[in-house]
């Protein structure tokens, strides 16, 4: 009996062996084509400009410095840091404002009971059926009227405003998987529905609340649109519209510096990733129930 079934078994074992070493070569595989991107842009980073373009080395065989310490002399003057701070401003705002403002709404919409709710919610989820550029020229006429161009606000005032349909539908979703129990023990403690929001909801949402925080800082972080449209001032300019001042008007190019300057960007975006991935993950684990 065991003399027949041992060919077998080491049959399917060897199956098992083959099929595990075929899935790590394909996932080492995907990894290299998603990687590429960042090793080059490391790579390019301590390239001459003039090796950039020309050559085809992924890493540099003499790397140089004078794209780094380069950034320390500014572009036409402005500081690199003020570039970096007008960013940080940027995100900094966007993620108080989608976190609050989505947050309340999701709860209104969620937890209260009110005429039209569904309307007004079916309403909401078609706004993500409209193109950014649609809204745009009306929207920059109203900021122009109100002489808020060259400024943040018109950056950040939607965001206050629970304009992002997509981060209000995630929190709803959530917070309707809140166990109703918690509502109508507060409702008997005394709670109106401000109280039952600011603590019982919103910390039980943190898993909501703490996704729709990371992928709000990236988006304004990495946004390039709305501050090409709105920032005039070159003292006023984000990272994004920075690195386009590497280009004269010649049409020449600082690729080195440019790159550096990509590559000191990614520094605050995954750490803020990195800092509140950990919250993620246990919120995600714990499902925001104690």
């Amino acid at each position: 009996m065991t003399t027949a079934t041992t060919p077998a078994r080491r049959t399917a074992n060897e199956r098992r062996r083959t099929g595990s070493i075929a899935w790590h070569v394909g996932a080492l595989l995907v990894l290299a084509v998603v990687l590429y991107p960042v090793v080059w842009v490391v790579g390019a980073s301590f390239k001459p400009s003039k090796d950039i373009i020309a050559s085809l080395d992924l890493l540099p065989t003499d790397p140089v410095w004078e794209n780094f310490s380069g950034l320390a002399d500014g572009i036409s003057g402005i500081s690199i840091s003020s570039f970096f701070w007008n960013s940080l401003m940027y995100a900094v705002l966007a993620v108080a404002g989608v976190v609050l403002s989505s947050s309340l709404t999701a709860y209104a919409f969620a937890k209260i009971r009110f005429a039209g709710r569904n309307l007004l919610f079916t309403l909401m989820i078609g706004t993500l059926l409209l193109p950014y550029h649609v809204l745009l020229i009306p929207q920059y006429v109203l900021f122009r009227n109100l002489e808020l161009t060259d400024t943040l606000v018109p950056l950040v005032a939607g965001k206050f405003l629970a304009t992002e349909a997509f981060f209000v539908f995630l929190m709803v979703q959530f917070m309707r998987g809140l166990p109703r129990e918690l509502d109508e023990a507060a409702k008997l403690d005394g709670c109106g529905h401000f109280r039952t929001y600011w603590s019982i909801v919103l910390p039980l949402a943190r898993p909501a609340l703490i996704t729709s925080a990371i992928f709000t800082f990236i988006n304004a972080w990495n946004d390039f649109m709305g501050p090409l449209i709105y920032l005039n001032t070159p003292e006023k300019y984000t990272v994004s519209l920075g690195l386009m001042m590497f280009r004269d008007q010649e049409g020449i190019s600082n690729y080195g510096s440019m790159i550096a300057m990509s590559l000191v960007a990614l520094i605050p975006v995954i750490a803020f990733f990195m800092a509140f991935q950990r919250y993620l993950i246990d919120g995600m684990a714990t499902s925001g129930l104690k």
